[in-house]
């Protein structure tokens, strides 16, 4: 090719690096925003007596997003457990075994399931942190 560099490529992950910059900007800004009806002088109550537990551990994935409650508190702990769902189910489900060995596009269709297994996974949590939260009475305004 000769001596000087592929500038097409450079400018690729240039844009690569700028997204996944951009992107984590993004999620640190949500991390700081609290959800609306929470107390949280109740809430800050809660993690100091659950300290040592496996609630101090869900924190830890979350960069803190979890003890402050924020908007992107669940973090990406949802897209993890469903790759990790989509995986094992790929070994025992013949369907997706198959879906598995066509190529790309096989691959294309079991990210998609993979993500609407996320969504589903993300809603189930978030409703299970709202029920626990309004029975310890940390939600202000229940509803």
């Amino acid at each position: 090719q000769g001596p000087l560099p592929d500038f097409g490529r450079l400018q690729e992950l240039r844009n690569r690096i700028l997204f996944v910059l951009g992107a984590l900007l993004v999620y640190r800004i949500g991390t700081f925003i609290p959800v609306p009806g929470i107390d949280p002088v109740q809430l800050e109550a809660l993690f100091e007596q659950q300290r040592g537990t496996i609630l101090d551990l869900g924190v830890m994935f979350t960069g803190g997003a979890l003890e402050r409650l924020s908007l992107f508190a669940l973090g990406i702990m949802p897209y993890i457990s469903a790759s990790i769902i989509m995986q094992l189910m790929t070994a025992v489900i013949p369907q997706l075994k198959e879906m598995r060995k066509e190529g790309e596009a096989g691959r294309r269709r079991i990210t998609k399931y993979t993500r609407y297994g996320t969504l589903a996974l993300a809603t189930f949590q978030a409703i299970g942190a709202t029920i626990a939260l309004q029975s310890n009475g940390i939600a202000i305004s229940p509803g």
